[in-house]
C-alpha cells in the first residue's frame, strides 16, 4: 500500500478517499512499517525462505483476483467463489472467537483523515457506498472499495494452507495482530465483504488505485526474490521518504491504537479463560 501510494504521490486519507474504520488500520500500519528502518523488514523478508513464499503467493493472490474485478460481471461467479473458499478457509472455525479489532466508531477515533472542521464538502457516493448519511463528519465517511490488499491476503494464506490464528495463539507482534484483525474484520463482516465484492466489480473509482496496489505487490516479490539488501534499502527508503512528514502523528494514534487493541484482547483473553 506504501509503495502504491508513493507512486500516486497522494495520501488517500486526506482527501477523504480511504477513511475510517478498516481504513484507519490500513493507513497506520503502513505509516508504522515505514517510520521503521529498512532492515527491520529486509532480513525477514529476504533470508527467510518461507517469507518468500508468502510474499510471491500474495502477489500473485492479488494479480489473478485483480484480473477478475476486471472482468465485471463476468468474472463475478468465480470472484465470489474464490473470496468464499478463502473465507470458509481461513475464517470458518473462528466464528465463536470475539474479534481481534475494536468496533469501527473507536477505530474512527485513531484516524489520520481530516476533521470536519477542516473539511466539510460531501464526498461523492458510489451506488455501492456504505455512507450513511449526507450529514456524516467528512473525516468518518467511507466509500466502498474492493480492499484488495486484504482479499489477497486471506486468499494467499488459503493457498498456502496458512492458519493464522494457530500463528497467533504461538507468537505474534502487534502488527501482525493488527494484519489478522483487519483481513478477520471483513471476512466476518457479511455487510463490508458483500459491499467489497460489489465495488470490486461494479466501481472504477478505485482501480487505477488497485492497479498501482497489484504493480506495488509484484515489484516488492520481484524484490525479495533477487535477495539483494542493497535493492531492498533503495525501494523501502525512497518509499519512506515520501512519508517522513507524516510519522509524528501517525505514531502517537497508531502507538494509542495498538494499545487499545491488545488491552481489548488481554479482556478478552481472561474472558475464556474464565
Amino acid at each position: 500500500m506504501g509503495a502504491a501510494w508513493c507512486s500516486s504521490l497522494s495520501y488517500p486519507w486526506e482527501q477523504g478517499l480511504y477513511v475510517g474504520g478498516i481504513e484507519t488500520v490500513k493507513v497506520n500500519l503502513t505509516l508504522r512499517i515505514y517510520s521503521n528502518k529498512w532492515h527491520v523488514y529486509a532480513g525477514l523478508a529476504i533470508l527467510n525462505p518461507s517469507a518468500r513464499t508468502q510474499i510471491d503467493q500474495y502477489a500473485k493472490s492479488a494479480t489473478e483476483l485483480y484480473k477478475l474485478m476486471l472482468k465485471g460481471h463476468e468474472g463475478e461467479r468465480e470472484l465470489r467463489g474464490r473470496i468464499e473458499w478463502a473465507r470458509q478457509t481461513v475464517f470458518g472455525d473462528s466464528e465463536d472467537r470475539r474479534p481481534i479489532l475494536l468496533s469501527e466508531d473507536i477505530l474512527d477515533k485513531f484516524s489520520l483523515a481530516p476533521t470536519p472542521s477542516t473539511h466539510t464538502r460531501p464526498l461523492p457516493r458510489s451506488p455501492t457506498s456504505l455512507t450513511a448519511s449526507p450529514t456524516q463528519p467528512f473525516a468518518l465517511r467511507q466509500k466502498a472499495n474492493s480492499h484488495l490488499s486484504l482479499l489477497a491476503m486471506a486468499d494467499c494464506w488459503a493457498h498456502l494452507q496458512i492458519q493464522p490464528f494457530v500463528h497467533l495463539s504461538l507468537a505474534a507482534t502487534p502488527i501482525f495482530r493488527l494484519f489478522l484483525g483487519v483481513a478477520e474484520h471483513l471476512f466476518r463482516n457479511p455487510t463490508l465483504l458483500e459491499s467489497a465484492i460489489r465495488s470490486a466489480l461494479s466501481d472504477t473509482w478505485h482501480r487505477a488505485d488497485d492497479l498501482e496496489f497489484v504493480v506495488a505487490a509484484r515489484g516488492w516479490s520481484q524484490c525479495v526474490s533477487f535477495g539483494s539488501f542493497d535493492l531492498y534499502r533503495r525501494r523501502f527508503e525512497g518509499t519512506r521518504a515520501f512519508f517522513e512528514g507524516r510519522f509524528a502523528e501517525a505514531n502517537v494514534l497508531g502507538g494509542e491504537m495498538i494499545k487499545a487493541i491488545m488491552e481489548s484482547e488481554v479482556r478478552r483473553e481472561d474472558g475464556e479463560d474464565s
